[in-house]
Protein backbone atom coordinates (compact mmCIF):
# COMPACT_ATOMS: atom_id res chain seq x y z
CA UNK A 1 0.00 0.00 0.00
CA UNK A 2 2.93 2.08 1.03
CA UNK A 3 4.59 1.87 -2.76
CA UNK A 4 1.13 2.88 -3.90
CA UNK A 5 0.95 5.75 -2.14
CA UNK A 6 4.43 6.65 -2.88
CA UNK A 7 3.94 6.45 -6.77
CA UNK A 8 0.95 7.96 -6.68
CA UNK A 9 2.92 10.95 -5.23
CA UNK A 10 5.50 10.96 -7.82
CA UNK A 11 3.04 10.74 -10.32
CA UNK A 12 1.15 13.82 -9.29
CA UNK A 13 3.72 16.06 -7.72
CA UNK A 14 4.37 18.07 -10.95
CA UNK A 15 0.60 18.54 -11.12
CA UNK A 16 0.80 20.12 -7.88
CA UNK A 17 3.35 22.31 -8.60
CA UNK A 18 2.07 23.41 -12.10
CA UNK A 19 -1.55 24.24 -10.57
CA UNK A 20 0.27 26.21 -7.37
CA UNK A 21 2.46 28.29 -10.29
CA UNK A 22 -1.06 29.60 -11.96
CA UNK A 23 -3.56 31.97 -9.79
CA UNK A 24 -0.79 32.06 -7.26
CA UNK A 25 -2.55 35.40 -5.70
CA UNK A 26 -5.52 32.76 -4.64
CA UNK A 27 -5.04 31.73 -0.95
CA UNK A 28 -6.10 28.21 -0.53
CA UNK A 29 -5.31 26.64 2.74
CA UNK A 30 -6.32 22.56 3.22
CA UNK A 31 -6.11 20.85 6.53
CA UNK A 32 -6.82 16.89 7.28
CA UNK A 33 -8.86 17.32 10.76
CA UNK A 34 -9.52 13.36 11.90
CA UNK A 35 -11.35 12.03 9.32
CA UNK A 36 -12.57 15.29 8.25
CA UNK A 37 -10.94 18.11 5.80
CA UNK A 38 -11.04 21.88 6.05
CA UNK A 39 -10.92 23.92 3.56
CA UNK A 40 -10.32 28.18 3.52
CA UNK A 41 -9.77 30.32 0.17
CA UNK A 42 -9.12 33.56 -0.71
CA UNK A 43 -9.88 34.55 -4.47
CA UNK A 44 -9.50 38.43 -5.46
CA UNK A 45 -11.48 39.20 -8.45
CA UNK A 46 -11.77 42.65 -9.97
CA UNK A 47 -15.47 42.89 -11.23
CA UNK A 48 -18.48 44.69 -9.93
CA UNK A 49 -20.07 42.44 -6.84
CA UNK A 50 -23.13 41.69 -8.81
CA UNK A 51 -21.20 39.93 -11.43
CA UNK A 52 -19.69 37.95 -8.39
CA UNK A 53 -22.43 37.34 -7.21
CA UNK A 54 -24.18 36.24 -9.74
CA UNK A 55 -21.90 33.61 -10.69
CA UNK A 56 -21.37 32.44 -7.45
CA UNK A 57 -25.15 31.79 -7.36
CA UNK A 58 -26.17 30.44 -11.14
CA UNK A 59 -26.44 26.67 -10.02
CA UNK A 60 -28.54 26.00 -12.99
CA UNK A 61 -25.13 26.75 -15.19
CA UNK A 62 -22.18 25.57 -13.25
CA UNK A 63 -21.44 22.47 -15.80
CA UNK A 64 -20.94 25.26 -17.95
CA UNK A 65 -18.07 26.99 -16.61
CA UNK A 66 -16.78 24.39 -13.50
CA UNK A 67 -15.01 21.53 -15.74
CA UNK A 68 -15.42 19.28 -12.27
CA UNK A 69 -19.03 19.69 -12.46
CA UNK A 70 -21.06 17.72 -14.92
CA UNK A 71 -24.45 18.52 -13.90
CA UNK A 72 -26.03 21.16 -11.11
CA UNK A 73 -29.84 21.81 -11.05
CA UNK A 74 -32.17 23.58 -8.79
CA UNK A 75 -34.23 21.40 -7.54
CA UNK A 76 -36.58 23.54 -5.49
CA UNK A 77 -36.46 27.66 -4.61
CA UNK A 78 -38.57 29.12 -1.59
CA UNK A 79 -37.44 32.83 -1.41
CA UNK A 80 -33.44 32.87 -0.55
CA UNK A 81 -33.67 29.00 0.32
CA UNK A 82 -32.29 26.44 -2.27
CA UNK A 83 -32.02 23.02 -2.86
CA UNK A 84 -29.47 22.28 -4.96
CA UNK A 85 -27.95 18.99 -6.75
CA UNK A 86 -24.54 18.62 -8.41
CA UNK A 87 -22.83 15.52 -9.52
CA UNK A 88 -19.33 15.49 -10.67
CA UNK A 89 -15.96 14.09 -11.16
CA UNK A 90 -12.85 16.12 -9.72
CA UNK A 91 -9.71 14.71 -11.83
CA UNK A 92 -5.99 14.88 -11.27
CA UNK A 93 -3.38 12.85 -13.38
CA UNK A 94 -4.45 9.39 -13.09
CA UNK A 95 -6.86 9.80 -10.05
CA UNK A 96 -10.88 10.47 -10.69
CA UNK A 97 -12.77 10.40 -7.94
CA UNK A 98 -16.90 10.87 -8.87
CA UNK A 99 -19.49 12.97 -6.73
CA UNK A 100 -23.46 13.47 -6.32
CA UNK A 101 -25.24 15.54 -3.66
CA UNK A 102 -28.06 17.96 -2.48
CA UNK A 103 -27.40 20.52 -0.83
CA UNK A 104 -29.32 23.19 1.12
CA UNK A 105 -28.45 26.36 0.44
CA UNK A 106 -29.09 29.59 2.70
CA UNK A 107 -28.94 33.09 0.03
CA UNK A 108 -27.87 36.35 1.70
CA UNK A 109 -28.07 38.83 -1.20
CA UNK A 110 -25.03 39.74 -2.79
CA UNK A 111 -22.49 39.07 0.88
CA UNK A 112 -22.97 35.42 1.85
CA UNK A 113 -23.76 31.92 0.18
CA UNK A 114 -24.50 29.01 3.48
CA UNK A 115 -24.62 25.65 1.95
CA UNK A 116 -24.78 21.91 3.59
CA UNK A 117 -24.47 18.83 1.85
CA UNK A 118 -27.48 17.11 3.24
CA UNK A 119 -27.91 13.86 0.93
CA UNK A 120 -24.83 12.24 -1.10
CA UNK A 121 -20.87 12.05 -1.11
CA UNK A 122 -18.94 13.50 1.49
CA UNK A 123 -21.13 14.39 4.30
CA UNK A 124 -21.17 15.63 6.45
CA UNK A 125 -20.55 19.09 5.07
CA UNK A 126 -21.07 22.79 5.62
CA UNK A 127 -19.20 25.86 3.56
CA UNK A 128 -19.85 29.58 4.09
CA UNK A 129 -19.01 31.49 1.33
CA UNK A 130 -18.56 35.44 1.39
CA UNK A 131 -18.14 38.04 -0.84
CA UNK A 132 -15.90 40.98 0.71
CA UNK A 133 -14.43 44.61 -0.35
CA UNK A 134 -10.49 45.07 1.11
CA UNK A 135 -8.67 47.53 -0.11
CA UNK A 136 -11.12 48.51 -3.01
CA UNK A 137 -10.96 44.84 -4.21
CA UNK A 138 -13.66 42.30 -4.01
CA UNK A 139 -12.48 38.87 -2.12
CA UNK A 140 -14.26 35.78 -2.46
CA UNK A 141 -13.95 34.14 1.02
CA UNK A 142 -14.85 30.24 1.27
CA UNK A 143 -14.64 28.14 4.10
CA UNK A 144 -15.99 24.91 5.81
CA UNK A 145 -15.38 21.30 6.89
CA UNK A 146 -16.60 18.30 5.25
CA UNK A 147 -15.98 14.35 5.14
CA UNK A 148 -14.54 12.76 2.16
CA UNK A 149 -16.57 9.25 1.35
CA UNK A 150 -12.98 7.64 1.23
CA UNK A 151 -9.77 7.36 2.81
CA UNK A 152 -7.72 10.95 2.18
CA UNK A 153 -4.24 10.30 2.18
CA UNK A 154 -1.94 12.32 4.56
CA UNK A 155 -0.03 14.90 2.45
CA UNK A 156 -0.38 14.56 -0.40
CA UNK A 157 -4.27 14.10 -0.12
CA UNK A 158 -4.46 17.57 1.00
CA UNK A 159 -2.49 18.95 -1.38
CA UNK A 160 -4.35 17.29 -4.31
CA UNK A 161 -7.47 19.00 -2.55
CA UNK A 162 -5.82 22.31 -2.48
CA UNK A 163 -4.28 21.80 -6.08
CA UNK A 164 -8.13 20.94 -7.21
CA UNK A 165 -9.97 24.21 -5.15
CA UNK A 166 -7.50 26.96 -6.51
CA UNK A 167 -8.29 25.04 -9.78
CA UNK A 168 -12.06 26.11 -8.72
CA UNK A 169 -11.96 29.56 -8.19
CA UNK A 170 -9.61 29.83 -10.81
CA UNK A 171 -12.09 28.62 -13.00
CA UNK A 172 -15.04 30.79 -11.09
CA UNK A 173 -12.85 34.14 -11.13
CA UNK A 174 -12.55 33.41 -14.86
CA UNK A 175 -16.01 33.49 -15.45
CA UNK A 176 -16.55 36.49 -13.35
CA UNK A 177 -14.00 38.15 -15.74
CA UNK A 178 -15.63 37.06 -18.95
CA UNK A 179 -19.40 38.43 -17.59
CA UNK A 180 -17.84 41.15 -16.45
CA UNK A 181 -16.29 42.32 -19.82
CA UNK A 182 -19.89 41.76 -21.39
CA UNK A 183 -21.22 43.85 -19.20
CA UNK A 184 -18.98 46.81 -19.83
CA UNK A 185 -19.15 46.14 -23.88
Amino acid sequence: MRALARAIVLLLLPLVASAAADDSDIAVVVAKTGEGIYVKVDCPVKAPRAVVWDVLTDYDHMASFLPNVTQSVIRMRMGNRLRVYQKGRASRGPLSIAYENVREVELVPTTEVRSRIIEGDNMPAEFVTRIEERDGELHILHSGNYTPNMWVPPGIGPALIESETRRQYANIRNEVMRRAARTTQ
